[in-house]
């Protein structure tokens, strides 16, 4: 189905006018939640000094583990990602659902740490002086079945000496909670663990974070299930308790549902935060920002709209009082190709090949080579050089120019929203020339899922692509030869999110024959509005 003349024009001017950036800083002293409407899943931050520091989980998605930075809690730079690639030679592949899982923020003796677990492979840790340069990676302990780590240094030192350093974790499924001893330069893991606490009060309890204050040992950690669960807090005069339990944020009244796991963090100023995801399925979990209150030793988060001592998230609020104001920012979207690396925006769906992309052949532009595609049907779901990128806001428009070159007939190159189910927009080369085609698919380990809605031929290797997601996860796929008229194709089809991620929308180019190609597709630029 083709749109064209006064029909199209009315509609290009409505994806205009809805395709609007997400700014959570009103710039008027107050902040809207989502203060990050992007897929940033399992949050934690941290203070050091002035500035603040957030990680969220990756899974098998590389470079892995992004860093993002802020003066403020609610503008944010991405800054870095803790590691290029899991050094598993199982992750050169896509293993959905597998790769990092929670990962946990500490700043101990002038470093920085970052712990975090597979389901299958067990504890990584990484440590860096500059959480903008180099991460050491070691993998700490083969295991299975661990999940949501966090390290803590106590302060119980004696005659000098440092104090204790544990590690506190949840097992996969959630439920129980164990603590380990742990050497205190966080290496290594000293003991099986000693189950600290399980009650069906609290089920799926997981993803703990550990703190003290005022001599208690607290525990932060979201319970209920990630849809529609709560935040509880334990607290303990030990360690090793026994934790007294209480609901300290939960839904209520409000429409974010399941508020979910994340970090709890003081501002100089003595003021109390804390971070935390919010699932909202295709989008995947996106980041609210709560004020945080302290009565008869318990945390409150969000508002106590009704005096019983549950917090309820807020939608809007005053800032973080920091003493300064700070210039909006949000993290990056858009990509000129033009510094000679890919944006920190960007992942693959695998640990990353050299041989897949260039910025150097072509500068200025993203040179996608035709990576053979193993499976030879043109199933998304097994390839790992897909270049994709979170979606951004509720909803937006992303357009390409693409110049493809292809070596042999079938292969494709274009613009995709990825998930358990796919669609995209791409040139494919066939015998007679090339192809402008709107595909759909869907994971199936048995077979070619993928199917042509649409096709119109081409007479030139260079077209621009352009995609419109709306509020509602629906897609709508265009294509133009001079960037100005643009001919919708195919049909609105839904974003659908991956395996524990939200959907994800960016660039592909592969070759489903049996031999190699010199194909390849330079993408100029990639804009998202």
């Amino acid at each position: 189905m083709k749109r064209t003349g006064a029909s199209l024009s009315l509609l290009l001017f409505c994806i205009a006018l809805n395709s609007q950036p997400w700014f959570p800083d009103l710039q008027n002293g107050r902040y809207k939640n989502p203060v990050l409407f992007a897929d940033y899943s399992d949050p934690d931050v941290i203070r050091v000094g002035d500035d603040f520091y957030l990680v969220s989980s990756s899974f098998t998605c590389m470079p892995g583990i992004p860093v993002l930075h802020s003066k403020d809690l609610v503008n944010w730079k991405i800054i870095n990602h803790v590691y290029e690639r899991l050094p598993l030679e199982k992750y050169d592949k896509p293993v959905h659902g597998e790769g990092s899982w929670a990962p946990s923020i500490r700043y101990h003796n002038n470093l920085f740490y970052v712990y975090f677990c597979t389901p299958r492979d067990g504890l990584f840790m990484a440590t860096a002086h500059d959480p903008a340069g180099k991460w050491e990676l070691s993998h700490i302990e083969k295991v299975e079945m661990w999940e949501d780590p966090c390290p803590f240094w106590d302060d119980d030192t004696t005659g000098g000496k440092p104090g204790s350093a544990y590690l506190v974790r949840s097992k996969l499924c959630g439920n129980e909670l164990y603590l380990h001893k742990m050497s205190a330069d966080g290496k290594k893991i000293l003991d099986n663990g000693t189950m600290i606490y399980k009650d069906m009060q609290q089920p799926t309890i997981e993803g703990p974070k550990l703190y003290k204050k005022n001599g208690y040992y607290y525990i932060l950690a979201p319970a209920g299930g990630v849809p529609q669960g709560w935040q509880a807090a334990l607290r303990s005069k030990n360690i090793y308790g026994p934790y007294e339990a209480k609901n300290v944020m939960h839904q209520g009244s409000t429409g974010i549902n399941g508020p979910h796991q994340g970090g709890l963090v003081e501002l100089k100023s003595g003021e109390w935060w804390f971070m935390h995801f919010q699932d909202r399925d295709f989008y995947g979990r996106v980041v609210h920002l709560q004020p945080v209150t302290w009565r008869d030793g318990w945390p409150v988060i969000g508002t106590d709209n009704n005096g019983d001592g549950t917090g309820e998230p807020v939608t809007e609020y005053k800032k973080p009082f920091t003493g300064n104001t700070h210039p909006v920012e949000i993290p990056a979207t858009s990509d000129e190709f033009n510094s000679g690396k890919p944006g920190l925006q960007w992942q693959w769906h695998a640990n990353p090949g050299e041989e897949w992309y260039s910025l150097s052949e072509n500068k200025g532009s993203m040179r996608l080579y035709a990576v053979k595609n193993h499976t030879q049907n043109g199933n998304l779901w097994f390839v790992p050089n897909l270049l994709l990128q979170k979606f951004p806001s509720p909803s937006f428009t992303v357009t390409t120019k693409i110049d493809f070159k292809a070596g042999l007939p079938g292969e494709k190159a274009g613009l995709l929203v990825m998930g358990d189910k796919w669609s995209y927009l791409a040139l494919v080369k066939t015998e007679k020339g090339i192809s402008v085609i709107m595909d759909e698919g869907t994971y199936n380990q048995c077979g070619d899922m993928t199917t042509t809605i649409e096709s119109a031929e081409l007479f030139t290797n260079t077209c621009y692509l352009k995609v419109y997601v709306n509020t509602n996860g629906i897609c709508h796929y265009y294509y133009s030869t001079d960037n100005s008229e643009f001919t919708f194709i195919g049909k609105e089809t839904k974003a659908q999110k991956g395996r524990w991620i939200g959907a994800k929308v960016g660039l592909f180019c592969i070759n489903s024959n049996i031999n190699e190609s010199t194909g390849y597709a330079d993408f100029d630029w990639f804009r998202v509005e």
